[in-house]
């Protein structure tokens, strides 16, 4: 069964990004592809570009997991404007072990999502696309950015248009990786 893996950037593994991401990925699993959403929350990521040394954080086990699914989709919360550094450095990681392992992520599908208080989203999704476009995957679209707002862990939720655009995100994505492995 074909299968997207869902990262949460978020240092809260009960925030509105991952409630977001879980959402996506009930609709994704509702369409027939197999689906788990995985949190940076507690990990004190190195940022090795060089991963040769290696790195004893344990995002290697995240990396693995990305390498054997059939597609990506990475949650970012934007703070002051762009998404957490966390984030951004576990996808120039996995950027990385694609590149020295075969280029794992070309022609998988994949995609952004931000969560905000308020502004910073536009900033923060084109931040992210760079990493899935970069990285020869197909990004499957949806109704309007895949963005959605909230302060408080739950607001999302409430976010009515927002969480119909990533649930949209979500059906794309299951029908892009199906089609893709069919």
């Amino acid at each position: 069964m074909s299968k997207v893996i869902l990262l949460s950037g978020s240092p809260n593994e009960n925030g509105n990004t991952v409630q977001l991401l879980k959402e996506c990925a009930g609709v994704i699993e509702k369409n027939g592809v197999e689906a788990e959403v995985v949190s940076l929350a507690g990990m004190h990521l190195r940022d090795v570009m060089d991963l040769q040394e290696g790195c004893e954080d344990g995002f290697d086990e995240i990396i693995s997991k990305i390498k054997e699914a059939q597609g990506f989709i990475a949650g970012g919360p934007v703070y002051w404007g762009t998404v957490r550094a966390e984030l951004m450095t576990a996808l120039q990681r996995i950027a990385m072990a694609s590149m020295q392992q075969g280029n794992f992520l070309s022609r998988k599908a994949g995609g952004p999502i931000a969560v905000a208080r308020r502004g910073g989203v536009t900033s923060a999704i084109q931040e992210m696309m760079m990493f899935f476009l970069s990285n020869d995957m197909i990004v499957p679209g949806s109704t309007y950015w895949n963005i959605a707002f909230g302060q408080k862990p739950g607001d999302v939720i409430n976010d009515a248009e927002g969480l119909e655009t990533i649930k949209r995100f979500g059906e794309n994505m299951a029908f892009v990786v199906e089609a893709i492995n069919g």
